[in-house]
């Protein structure tokens, strides 16, 4: 409501299953390989994410993505794939853990770290990943991306003018809204 619509649609909406599409046995579960487990955490929670999930597993994203380096939604979907087809009961993340100042400079092997900062630092580098080729897009375009249409939505500020009643509304794309709960 009051924003404009995509200029260009990445990813149709329809597209996205919200529930499993097969049918899917335990995955393999992860070693922890020296301080790894905020990363773990965070992948298992990825990995066991539906929309995501579907996505990755379909190979849709590697088919044809022309990126050159990395690419986090590559990287996410060798390793939804490895663990989610796998029949051995635990991996080493090595996929993850060897790209983790790619996803994130300051992130350092064996060294402990936040697991909502690296869920954070994650799901934004596979936005980037979603855009990257895509030149210079609109706000409404970029949340047509997959991740931004699973993860994502809009805060609205709105001003009203004590005077004229005049209504001005501003929107900021966000992946994650952090919540206080008491």
């Amino acid at each position: 409501e009051g924003m404009a619509p995509p200029q260009r649609i990445l990813f149709p909406p329809e597209k996205i299953c919200m529930a499993w599409q097969q049918r899917q046995r335990p995955g393999a579960g992860l070693h922890n390989l020296g301080n790894t487990c905020f990363l773990n955490s965070v992948l298992q929670c990825l990995t066991y994410t539906p929309p995501l999930a579907n996505y990755l597993l379909s190979r849709e994203h590697s088919r044809s993505c022309d990126q050159q380096g990395f690419c986090m939604m590559c990287v996410m979907e060798a390793h939804v794939n490895e663990v989610l087809r796998i029949s051995a009961s635990a991996i080493q993340p090595w996929t993850v853990v060897r790209v983790l100042t790619r996803i994130g400079e300051h992130f350092q092997h064996g060294m402990q770290e936040d697991a909502h900062e690296f869920l954070r630092y994650t799901v934004d580098a596979m936005q980037r990943a979603c855009l990257s080729g895509s030149g210079n897009l609109d706000i409404s375009s970029q949340a047509t991306t997959i991740i931004h249409q699973i993860f994502g939505g809009f805060l609205r500020s709105r001003v009203t003018c004590l005077s004229c009643k005049a209504v001005s509304d501003s929107y900021e794309a966000f992946l994650d809204v952090p919540l206080d709960i008491k």
